[in-house]
């Protein structure tokens, strides 16, 4: 009997699976809501702070879940409620959470000031700080946002609660000015929520992969079919600058090719590379709703 018992608890060791089944917990806070409706826009006629952080907050799970395995994405809240600052970091740290990220958009009194920011407690914190940096890198690199970069105590003069007791690698996202027209305006429309979204969760699924490799996050019909992919987004008569404006609110960043054609357009434009389909799929919905409707999906040649 004790040799079948052995048999058995070593035929168990044997069939583990070479991968970590561990689900990492990402807590999703939308700031303010209820009775703080933070930030007002410019214009009486747009969205306060508290509803763009919810929509930004429900795109950045919605992505989490559609294209990630392995976690389990928490909100905060999920409509017009207002929690208090001790909820949510309660709410964080009782489930034993492995990330915060708390949605927010800015103010000034000097509406000429834009951007985005990520804030940390401590520049001490460095998977906090490691995270805040990827999430700004994207914004920059891949949204074509301006970023005003990593902020910590020591540069706001003051703490940020849910960042200062949360238990687990936290930052607060500053997604944009509301009190400045270009930025209010863009924060209001669906596409922006969507890229600024997009790169936050671009941001946490890298620093996800650096800080768990043994965990497997990319679900199976999202991996690469061996292919790249590129968007092209039109085709112009003379040369036009990727720098143009209609340019900038993309998703990924924009590339100018001559063509050697004798037909009248002979400059393409090309947005992005991409590994995998269903990621190229996604930026072309939103380079679709951004404007480029003839927008189609390009198989680049090795």
């Amino acid at each position: 009997m004790r040799f079948i018992l052995l048999l058995s608890f070593f035929l168990i060791g044997v069939i583990q699976p070479t991968h970590s089944q561990v689900t990492i917990k990402i807590v999703i806070d939308p700031g303010h809501g209820g009775k703080d409706p933070g930030h007002e826009s410019h214009n009486s006629a747009l969205l306060p702070e508290k509803d763009l952080n919810l929509k930004i907050a429900l795109f950045l799970g919605g992505y989490l879940e559609k294209y990630l395995q392995n976690i389990e994405v928490i909100y905060t809240r999920t409509t017009d409620v207002y929690p208090s600052l001790d909820d949510r970091v309660s709410i964080a740290n009782s489930i034993k959470a492995d990330y915060f990220i708390s949605i927010h958009c800015n103010g000034n009194e000097r509406k000429s000031i834009k951007g985005t920011e990520c804030h940390v407690h401590s520049l001490k914190s460095t998977k906090s700080v490691a995270l805040a940096r990827e999430i700004e890198d994207q914004f920059a690199n891949r949204a074509g946002r301006y970023s005003r970069g990593v902020k910590d105590g020591k540069d706001r003069a003051h703490s940020i609660q849910v960042l200062k007791y949360t238990a687990m690698t936290s930052v607060l996202v500053e997604c944009g000015f509301l009190t400045n027209t270009v930025e209010a305006n863009y924060l209001n429309t669906t596409s922006g929520q969507e890229i600024i979204a997009s790169a936050i969760f671009r941001g946490i699924r890298a620093q996800l992969q650096k800080n768990h490799p043994t965990i497997e996050f990319i679900k199976t019909d999202d991996k690469s079919d061996g292919k790249k992919y590129s968007i092209q987004l039109m085709s112009s008569i003379d040369p036009i600058e990727t720098s143009a404006s209609y340019f900038r609110k993309l998703p990924a960043e924009v590339k100018r090719d001559k063509l050697n054609t004798s037909n009248a357009y002979k400059y393409r434009y090309t947005m992005g590379s991409y590994e995998s389909k269903a990621a190229a799929q996604e930026d072309l919905k939103k380079a679709q709703s951004s404007g480029f409707k003839d927008a189609f999906l390009l198989e680049l040649k090795e």
